[in-house]
């Protein structure tokens, strides 16, 4: 009943950013370019602007299905023709969820949005940001010798196209461990959990032998890490020892993690918790841990409390401890000088910084926003209107309060300092009582405000962060065709640097909770605040928000079966 009622959405409505329907794109009109498609029949011409989506994750469908793609030719470019519901991926892992269950066509949405949006099923292998174009590759098998590359001109380019695990040039993780990125890593690590329980129950292997088969190692300790080693354990528990009970003794569960805790951007409590139940479980939580190298059959890592090497022998391995940047935005940064950077630097408006016409959301991006510490000398001028070279505390008040909303960063400073206006401000630059006859030169001004970027914080590599990203710059195109064609005014926070305003609101991001499956029916949820729900319930709650938050009712009625199915009959152990 709680299954059925789940589907309707009604539990956890607006808990996540759901993928929505379409929107348009921004730009100045220009005279008509040509799309360049080598592979698809030749070049076609448009008078539409052109958008170009690298990408089929949360970010680049959020963004698909909010463009109003009327206005636009829009051009989608993927490796894989599907979008993954990529919090179910350590369920696929367990046989808790089909693979297929969360994975929705991406030509079932490019037919929602009718003769103006086209896909392309190919990896983008380069960035030609001078020219505007990407090179692209076809990556079927089916492809036709000598034409497996082409071109895609664009006028404005979203760049979603993820990342890939970030593996910190630790020796041998590459070549031995499996990774949880994509629903093959997941099928992967299914077939090589059944592979190491039907190995180990050959009549001629050793205790040792078997120990080490049945060894399973998580290196990482994030939300991805936790739950898979979560789900393994349940699968082992509940399923596997039941068909294979005289191997009972000989299996361990060991996760491994550079911190001192797991699930370290959680609430203590929830971390505590997740610890204190994995130690209950049987399930070693190494913390503390830098792994030195992984070779065949055997992990190396260092206890930095103590300096001890320990060397681990394992049967899988599975590598989660972040995101690294893929080759094509790598060789992307260097030509835009972001050579330095680990992701691409986008403004408070996601557009990438030093490249016009492109725009990066999800983890392939971060937003670097501006510090107010940046702009001490104009906003001063901004201030001192009678050029006095002071500034009264009326001053100091009115241009604070006119540039909040350029700077959030400010709110955020008063929030956790409990202040109730933005007079508490000058707390570090005049004396307690004395705020009415403040005189502040640019060097007070300076020190009462530099110190709100310190609560400037990058964004989590999340599907929520993304699929509000790209929601937001659909928004944004949408929004733009309204202003050139109606004379709509901007919108946005007043220029600092220069006149007017901005032409739309920055980016912001609205935290909305995060969940955290614990195994054993039980699961974690932390609301923004102080607010932390934790067991059986929470795990309902869990089941619920994500099958509301499936992205078509298809996917949503496969889930809730296989969830059925589970309880019924069990998790499927078989190999295909």
């Amino acid at each position: 009943m709680v299954l059925g009622f789940a589907a309707t959405g009604f539990l956890g409505a607006g808990l996540f950013v759901v993928l929505a329907d379409a929107s348009p794109d921004t730009g100045d009109s220009k005279a008509p370019l040509q799309v360049v498609a080598t592979n698809a029949g030749g070049t076609t011409k448009s008078s539409k602007k052109r958008v170009v989506i690298l990408g089929v994750g949360w970010g680049g469908m959020s963004f698909l299905k909010n463009l109003d793609s009327t206005l636009y030719d829009v051009r989608v470019v993927a490796p894989r023709n599907y979008f993954v519901f990529t919090p179910l991926l350590p369920s696929v892992t367990s046989g808790s969820v089909e693979g297929r269950s969360i994975s929705e066509p991406i030509r079932r949405i490019i037919r929602s949005k009718g003769k103006h949006a086209h896909f392309h099923e190919a990896e983008c292998i380069k960035i030609d940001a001078k020219n505007k174009r990407v090179i692209c590759k076809d990556v079927s098998e089916a492809k036709v010798k000598g034409k497996e590359e082409f071109a895609l001109e664009y006028d404005y380019l979203v760049v979603a196209v993820g990342a890939t695990s970030n593996t910190f040039g630790t020796k041998g993780v590459k070549e031995y461990c499996h990774f949880l990125k994509e629903v093959s890593d997941a099928v992967k690590i299914r077939e090589s959990i059944a592979n190491c329980f039907e190995s180990a129950s050959l009549p001629h292997l050793s205790t040792e032998d078997r120990r080490k088969l049945l060894s399973f190692v998580i290196v990482g300790g994030g939300p991805t890490g936790v739950e898979f080693a979560a789900e393994l354990h349940d699968l082992i528990h509940d399923d596997l020892l039941n068909l294979y009970p005289h191997l009972h003794n000989d299996v361990k569960i060991t996760v491994v993690q550079s911190g001192d805790h797991i699930l370290n951007t959680y609430d203590e409590r929830i971390s505590k918790y997740a610890e204190q139940k994995f130690t209950r479980e049987g399930i070693d939580v190494k913390m503390g841990c830098r792994v030195l190298g992984v070779q065949e059959g055997d992990i190396a890592f260092k206890v930095k409390s103590t300096s001890q090497l320990v060397n681990l022998p394992y049967g899988m391995i599975v590598w989660s401890t972040g995101i690294g940047t893929r080759p094509v935005v790598a060789d992307f940064m260097e030509q835009i000088g972001q050579a330095d950077r680990r992701v691409l630097a986008t403004d408070e408006w996601l557009r990438v910084k030093n490249c016009e016409g492109a725009y990066g959301i999800g983890d392939c991006a971060s937003i670097e926003a501006r510090r107010i510490v940046e702009d001490v000398g104009y906003l001063f001028k901004l201030a001192d209107k009678n050029n006095s070279g002071t500034l009264t505390t009326e001053e100091f008040v009115e241009t604070i309060e006119k540039v909040r909303q350029r700077y959030p960063q400010i709110d955020i400073y008063m929030e956790r300092q409990h202040m109730k206006g933005v007079l508490g401000l000058l707390s570090d630059a005049t004396k307690a009582g004395e705020h009415s006859a403040v005189q502040l030169d640019i060097q007070n001004f300076k020190q009462a405000i530099a110190k709100v970027d310190s609560q400037m914080k990058s964004m989590p590599a999340t599907a929520q962060v993304a699929a509000q990203q790209g929601e937001y710059l659909a928004n944004c195109f949408n929004n733009m065709a309204s202003e050139v064609n109606d004379n709509i005014a901007p919108e946005g926070p007043i220029r600092i640097r220069g006149t007017g305003r901005h032409r739309f609101q920055r980016f912001q991001y609205r935290h909305l909770g995060q969940f955290a499956p614990l195994g054993g029916e039980k699961a974690a949820y932390e609301l923004p605040g102080d607010w932390v729900s934790i067991g059986r319930s929470t795990q309902w709650l869990w089941y619920s928000v994500y099958a509301s938050k499936q992205v078509s009712w298809r996917t949503r009625t496969l889930v809730m079966f296989d969830w059925t199915k589970k309880f019924l009959f069990g998790r499927d152990s078989s190999k295909m």
